[in-house]
């Protein structure tokens, strides 16, 4: 089994920064791919930023430049540094884990449950 959760939501004002992390934890497992996404009220989730098993790292446009995805596998663990935060309706940010279970040989993707990130003008 696996258990992914968030970390490190909360409330900045326009400008600030917050740091993200999520953790997989439960057993031991080979990384595919970690990735962070967010969902505003009445939105689709939306990919923000990716880092794949061989330090791939992935951005969608809007946020190049001012985040940073970093993951330490040792630790099954994933940061997102974001800068520069702009003013928007709250919104979840959710991490999901792509990887495998050595112990009971299997391959699991599983959302965290969210922590949610607020920006005030």
């Amino acid at each position: 089994q696996v258990q992914v959760v968030e970390s490190g939501g909360g409330l900045v004002q326009a400008g600030g920064s917050l740091r993200l992390s999520c953790v997989a934890s439960g057993t031991i497992f080979s990384i595919y791919s970690m990735a962070w996404y967010r969902q505003a009220p009445g939105s689709q989730r939306q990919f923000v930023a990716s880092v794949g098993d061989g330090g791939d790292i992935t951005y969608t446009d809007s946020v190049k430049g001012r985040f940073i995805i970093s993951e330490d596998g040792a630790r099954q663990t994933t940061w997102l540094q974001m800068n520069s935060l702009k003013p928007e309706h709250p919104a979840i940010s959710f991490c999901h884990f792509h990887g495998y279970e050595h112990r009971l040989r299997r391959e699991y993707s599983a959302w965290g449950p969210g922590t949610q990130v607020t920006v005030s003008s």
